[in-house]
């Protein structure tokens, strides 16, 4: 038996899987999963890479002890987010994660010297102040010394394969949502780089998905017991997701549902239009060089971080009860607004959303969750309409992949809002299309085609009606 190993780590948790091939079918087998919780550094909101890296080493271990060793791995992970090197190696300050607020007030840098019109017709990525670029200037106002000592700019998912093999490769699905790629050559923008003045030295070739980075080092094998190839997936998790989506269609719109969710179809060329531009959608890179042409939509967070600020007390599915039961709450409130993107009390920052919009406050812990589920399908609802009028078609049906698929209350309300059948499932898409590129490579698949009959034939995909 030929088994691939996904590690799919998301900006909450993460998950190893292994995948192999039977009678055609795809069959997936989890390995290890964890948290991935930020941890507060010198006033900073970091990632604990340490810790993620030991469990990736832990889940290695596991797949020993099961006597299924992987033929390949591939890792994806969250995006923007980076780490510097330098000559040595060594990381230069800290993993800073997207949720700190170093980032605000950064556009400034970089809108005076590049406006917004301009810097989305290069790069065709969605304005957020977390975005890489802007992270950049950051590190430029508060530790301009560690992009002088640099030698390397990896992503996180990058920086993870160092870890594993030694061997430094920038993958192209993640850096494209750097916003400094040049969305119609998917190469780093050297003017770009030059006029923010980031050293260009750091910003090396990019490798495709299916990329060979390495075996594993000495150490690493002397660890875990065996020696794996490391191979680039779409190492950007929206990337693998939107691989693993179960349709042949072009009329279908695409939902990847967790910590966020992320909506938008496949296109053959990147949109960077000033309508694009203002209605915020994003041109991310994907396998084989197609664009995903999306929306951010903060997702899931907002109901996870209402649980964890009940101290977990209750289950996602309790939580989803009492949403259904508060049904007739009417607030919504603007999902991607900032306030609900690190906010210390998920439920206050909900309810001064609504007083400050004249709407009824939510009082019960129901009341705030259905008010943030309804908000979410109403977003998706808008987000189908401007994808229509983008792009110049009527759109049939939605996939939802991902974690947030088994959301049975979230699919009935996006139903409800943009009137079209939902079809949920895989809930492993991620792991899943790292698995598929890993496949594609060795030959289990003639190409991605294929993988994605095979995708519709081994999951049970439900199917929710208007």
């Amino acid at each position: 038996m030929r088994y691939y190993l996904a590690v799919d780590l998301g900006a909450s948790s993460g998950k190893m899987i292994l995948g192999h091939v039977e009678d055609g079918r795809i069959i997936l087998e989890e390995v290890h999963r964890f948290d991935n919780n930020l941890v507060e550094k010198n006033g900073r909101l970091c990632w604990d890479l340490e810790n993620l890296f030991d469990c990736i080493v832990q889940g290695l271990k596991n797949c020993k002890a099961a006597g299924k060793i992987p033929q390949t791995l591939g890792i994806d992970t969250w995006g923007v987010d980076f780490v510097l090197l330098d000559r040595d190696y060594n990381m230069l300050g800290d993993s800073v994660a997207y949720r700190d607020r170093r980032n605000e007030g950064m556009d400034e840098y970089v809108e005076a010297r590049i406006s917004e019109q301009e810097l989305y017709s290069i790069t065709g990525i969605q304005k957020q102040q977390f975005n890489t670029i802007y992270q950049l200037a950051a590190v430029k106002k508060e530790n301009p010394e560690h992009l002088e000592q640099a030698e390397y700019y990896l992503m996180i998912p990058d920086y993870l394969n160092f870890l594993l093999t030694g061997v430094c490769k920038n993958e192209y699905t993640i850096a494209s949502t750097t916003g400094l790629l040049n969305a119609h050559d998917n190469t780093w923008d050297s003017r770009l780089l030059e006029i923010l003045d980031y050293p260009k030295k750091l910003f090396r070739p990019l490798s495709p998905p299916g990329t060979v980075v390495g075996g594993f080092t000495d150490r690493i094998k002397n660890e875990v017991g065996f020696d794996c190839k490391v191979i680039l997936p779409a190492s950007h998790d929206t990337g693998s997701a939107f691989l693993a989506v179960p349709t042949l269609s072009d009329n279908s719109v695409t939902i990847s549902s967790g910590t966020w969710s992320l909506i938008g179809v496949e296109n053959r060329r990147p949109i960077t239009t000033e309508q694009s531009r203002l209605n915020n959608f994003t041109n991310e890179g994907g396998y084989d060089y197609r664009y995903r042409y999306l929306k951010n939509i903060m997702g899931l967070w907002m109901i996870q971080s209402i649980r964890k600020k009940l101290d977990n007390k209750y289950t996602f599915a309790q939580l989803e009860e009492m949403a259904r039961e508060a049904g007739d709450f009417p607030s919504i409130v603007d999902v991607n607004d900032n306030s609900f993107l690190s906010p210390p009390d998920m439920i206050e920052a909900v309810r001064d959303y609504c007083r400050k919009t004249n709407q009824p406050v939510p009082e019960k812990i129901g009341e705030a969750v259905h008010c943030v589920y309804r908000s979410l399908a109403k977003s998706y609802a808008d987000s189908v309409r401007q994808l229509e009028q983008l792009i110049g078609k009527k759109y049939t049906s939605i996939n939802i992949v991902g974690g947030g698929s088994k959301d049975s209350y979230l699919n009935m309300l996006t139903v409800k809002a943009t009137g079209l059948p939902v079809y949920a499932g895989p809930s492993e898409g991620t792991a899943l299309g790292n698995i598929m590129v890993q496949m594609i490579t060795a030959g289990e698949f003639s190409g991605l085609s294929q993988a994605r009959k095979a995708v519709i034939n081994s999951f049970e995909i439900k199917e929710i009606l208007p």
